[in-house]
């Protein structure tokens, strides 16, 4: 998430402004607009190699190596790209190669965790936003000029820490002895759609995607909207806007903390989805009624604690509807394309919906997306 958000937020943005010397709407949405695609279709199938892979070190440890390996390499490609066009490559080569990691992390929840904790560890994936949100907003609070440049080494640093820390702390099972399938390419791709004919999972993945898209579009656009419809005179922006995202955060983790394990004890999912789902759309009508610095604060606060409810649950929710047990992996990549499919998509979306509408029509289709999302959630039947 540190990747997520010190890049698509602070750094992308401000890498355009440098490059374009405005800021333009458009060239953001173009740097954004090539990788949704390739990210996608990378998180299931990464998904399922892990779960075909075989070696004494597991399925997920190798490619959680081998991604951040190679994720640094296309950072370092970013860091010095030149032209909007080559920094649109070189982020769509990041998010390809990182939801291959992204894909190996979140499978461990289903391979390694009972059942009656999935909520505790649910919310312990969910603190993985709110922890690198705020360590973002420190970071360019107290050394703004990292947004120039700088804290791409930074993302680099911790990629590789975050790596080697889960492959150590928690190892991986060798897979040497898990039954081989030959492969089959027509198995292989029937694989990623036979999961979404199963209603809960189809539901499930609906909720997730709108609630993720109806948070993420406002999130990525935070530098701009701050500037051109709140106000905020250039030279105060990055402070003001790592100050709104610190508070926002602090309320997301502080309502992980409370939600994760209380949904283990009470063991309701859907109930707390449907609740994040319905809270969201009401707070991002706040801006619209206050445009001030003091009513994008109201709408942080509130609106952190709708997401971090939403993230407390969202894996053990998920979780629970996976339709094999054998194939994790695959599954959990599809259904990460809810989660990432979002967050890359949401610029290139909120580009669009600006230049057609401007921010008053941003936040009414977020409204509207969310809405939607919590109607899905409460067609989850399989799931309390």
């Amino acid at each position: 998430m540190f990747l997520w958000v010190g890049v698509g937020a602070f750094l992308l943005p401000r890498h355009v402004q440098l490059i374009t010397g405005t800021n333009d709407v458009a060239a953001l949405g173009l740097a954004n607009s090539i990788g949704p695609l390739m990210a996608t279709i990378a998180n299931p199938i990464f998904g399922q190699i892990s779960d075909r892979t075989r070696s004494r070190f597991g399925r997920r440890s190798p490619w959680i190596l081998g991604c951040v390996a190679v994720g640094v390499l296309a950072l370092l490609l970013q860091a010095n790209a030149a032209s909007v066009l080559m920094l649109g490559i070189s982020w769509a080569g990041v998010q390809l190669i990182m939801n291959g990691y992204q894909a190996a992390i979140t499978a461990i929840l289903p391979d390694r965790v009972p059942a009656r904790r999935y909520g505790t560890f649910s919310a312990l994936f969910g603190l993985g936003t709110p922890v690198a949100t705020i360590a973002a907003a420190l970071m360019f609070m107290s050394m703004p000029q990292l947004a120039d440049g700088g804290a791409y080494y930074v993302v680099m640093g911790v990629l590789v820490a975050a790596a080697l820390l889960i492959v150590l702390a928690s190892p991986d099972r060798s897979s040497t002895e898990l039954p081989r399938q030959p492969f089959d390419m027509g198995e292989f791709l029937a694989a990623f759609v036979r999961p979404l004919r199963h209603r809960d999972f189809l539901w499930a993945f609906i909720g997730r995607f709108g609630l993720m898209l109806g948070y993420m579009m406002i999130f990525t656009f935070n530098l701009f909207l701050l500037e051109d419809f709140i106000k905020i005179p250039k030279a105060e922006v990055v402070s003001k806007m790592g100050l709104l995202m610190l508070v926002g955060q602090v309320a997301t983790f502080l309502a992980v903390v409370l939600i994760g394990p209380l949904s283990d004890k009470v063991a309701r999912f859907r109930m707390f989805a449907l609740i994040a789902g319905l809270a969201s759309a009401i707070t991002l009508g706040i801006p619209l009624l206050m445009p001030t610095f003091e009513g994008m604060l109201i709408y942080n606060v509130l609106h952190g604690v709708a997401f971090g409810i939403f993230m407390a649950v969202d894996m053990a929710l998920v979780t629970k509807v996976l339709p094999n047990k054998d194939e994790v992996g695959k599954d959990m990549g599809v259904l990460n394309i809810a989660n990432a499919g979002p967050q890359i998509a949401a610029p290139a979306l909120a580009a669009f919906l600006v230049t057609m509408g401007g921010y008053t029509t941003l936040f009414t289709v977020g409204i509207v997306v969310s809405l939607i999302a919590s109607l899905a959630v409460l067609k989850i039947k399989g799931v309390r």
